[in-house]
Order: C-alpha cells, then structure tokens, then sequence
C-alpha cells in the first residue's frame, strides 16, 4: 500500500470564509466525479472513499480566503486510480469559488511513525445523539476511532485482521471545547486530536495507511486529515 500525495494549486474566483471553505474545496473535487460514469458510481456509493483532504494553505489569520489570490489544496489517497483523477483531473476543474490550476503528485515515505495530529477535526456521526461527549464515553470513542481505521484497512486490502493489537500509546484532544463545523446547513461538532503511535509493525502499516486515509469518519468532507512526524 501507498500513500499518494497531491498537492493541487486553486485559484479563488470568490472570497470564502474558513468555515465555508471545506465544503468549497470538496465541491470542486466532487465536480470531476460527475464526468466519468465509473467515478460517478463511486461518488455515489455508501462506502469508505479512501482519501482526505486538508484546508488551504496558507491559513487566513483573519479567516477568510481572498478573491484573486492562489492557495495550495493538499489531498491524500491509498488508491492509485484516485490519485490520478486528483493530480491529472483536478486541475482542469472549476466551480464559482475555485479554480484548479496545476497539481504534483508524490508517494509518502514509509518511516516509522511517532506522531500523527490532526489538522482539521476528527468526527463521529451520530444523527439523534449528536456530538460524542454527550453519549458515549472515552473508552467508545477510542474504540470507534480504532475499529474505523481497521475497516477501512480490511475494505481495501480484502482482509481481515487480527484487531487485538496496540494503536497508539497516548491520546491528546487539542481543543478545551468542541469545535462547530458546518455540513449540509448543520452544524456538526468535532475535535483536534494527537496520537502518540505504538511501537509495532500493525500500528505502524494502520498509521500510514491513515495518512491517505484520515482518521475516524467524513474525511472525503475534509475532516479526520492527519500529518505526522518520524520517529
């Protein structure tokens, strides 16, 4: 397994606040699928897409993403057909925000992991119940975030592994509060979370597989992007 990086130049057509812009960045993305009917097929089928995406870069210190000015869209993905609709696809698309201009594509090295953080919140969905604190306790959460990574790793390699082995040794949450994310004209609230990675060759191939990936659910959204820092 690889983790394709592509790092996608875009051009804004329109000024976008930051927390309008995941929604923005995922519609152009999504705007390619709708050319091809195997893409389309898999736009629209209920299952992990195997990519994550993270906010453009460079940040706004006041929050909004100016007209006329270019910034960097970086997108991950384990599926090789993916990554070349990202890197060769994208950037011919526009919507009336964003305009793709030119893409570069890189495989991530495979080093031993340390630290995985994310860069955009982690969600888990919950339609009646809302944001996990209200309902579930540390232990579920932890148990959802692991049991997510392990489906997504058994779904595109065909397998299914042994799950009794260590992820992470420590679990950090970055924010005091919930941070609100807007989705479909809701809010949905979520966390910045930073994993200290366990010492062994499962935990290492999960991590690095999440770098394409992200972590937890939504991440063809925006949300759950992780980077990393070698041992």
């Amino acid at each position: 397994m690889d983790t394709f990086s592509i790092r996608l130049k875009v051009y804004m057509l329109r000024s976008v606040m930051a927390n309008q812009i995941q929604a923005k960045s995922g519609a152009l993305i999504d705007k390619g699928f709708m050319t091809d009917k195997s893409l389309m097929k898999f736009h629209e089928t209920n299952k992990y897409k195997m990519y994550c995406y993270n906010n453009l870069w460079p940040l706004e210190k006041d929050k909004c993403y100016k007209k006329g000015k270019i910034y960097t869209l970086t997108i991950r993905t384990i599926d090789p057909n993916l990554a070349k609709y990202f890197s060769e696809i994208c950037p011919n698309l526009y919507t009336d925000e964003l305009k793709g201009l030119s893409a570069d594509i890189r495989i991530l090295p495979k080093h031993w992991i340390q630290t995985l953080y994310t860069t955009s919140p982690v969600i888990i969905k919950d339609a009646e119940k809302g944001y996990w604190r209200t309902h579930k306790s540390l232990p579920e959460f932890e148990d959802r975030l692991k049991t997510n990574l392990i489906k997504k790793w058994n779904a595109f390699q065909h397998d299914k592994i042994d799950e009794d082995f260590q992820l992470y040794t420590s679990l950090e949450f970055l924010n005091e509060g919930p941070i609100a994310l807007e989705y479909k004209n809701i809010k949905l609230l979520g966390d910045k979370i930073r994993l200290q990675i366990a010492d062994n060759k499962r935990a290492q191939e999960i991590s690095y597989m999440a770098l394409g990936t992200g972590i937890c659910e939504m991440n063809s959204r925006g949300w759950g992007f992780v980077n990393y820092r070698w041992m």
